[in-house]
């Protein structure tokens, strides 16, 4: 007899001798290794392995505890995501303003601690910090404050603060 099967990589039928069962082999095809599989006569009966019941109980018993953990860890990010909403404080559009140019300031001159600490504070405004750099990136005439660095350089710094907010 023999054991008819498809390469798995051609999809090529292939003819291979009992004895061959249950081993590797080449695709005379693509060449490709293949294993050809062991032939069963259908009166051949599969026996399969009776369950481990105990086995099951703490598979169900981990998937549980990792579920119960996972909303534990959800339920308390929403807390803390709560908690620093109420403590953002509400800073009008001049003080953003004045952040934004000062974190320009200590850019260009190098302060790298208090830049990114301006940063910190102005994360929560996102979009109104947007609009602001867009309008200071847009203007002809620079801000106070700013006059006396190059413009490439305040390109450079703006599109530096618009990816950290982003």
């Amino acid at each position: 007899m023999t054991i008819t099967f498809h390469c798995e990589y051609c999809n090529k039928k292939i003819e291979a001798k009992d004895s061959a069962g249950g081993k590797w082999g080449n695709c005379p095809s693509c060449h490709n290794k293949i294993y050809v599989p062991v032939n069963f006569s259908e009166d051949e009966e599969l026996r399969l392995a009776p369950l481990d019941e105990e086995e099951q109980k703490r598979k169900q018993q981990l998937i549980e505890e990792t579920f119960q953990l996972n909303q534990q860890i959800l339920s308390e990010r929403e807390v803390d995501d709560s908690v620093e909403k109420k403590e953002i404080k509400h800073i009008t559009e001049e003080q953003l303003n004045e952040n934004i140019i000062s974190y320009l300031r200590n850019m260009a001159d190098g302060d790298l601690d208090n830049a990114q600490a301006i940063v910190n504070q102005v994360k929560p405004y996102s979009q109104k910090v947007l609009g602001i750099l867009d309008r200071i990136a847009l203007s002809d005439i620079p801000e106070p404050g700013l006059e006396d660095i190059p413009h490439q350089v305040l390109a450079g710094l703006i599109r530096n603060v618009r990816s950290q907010i982003s």
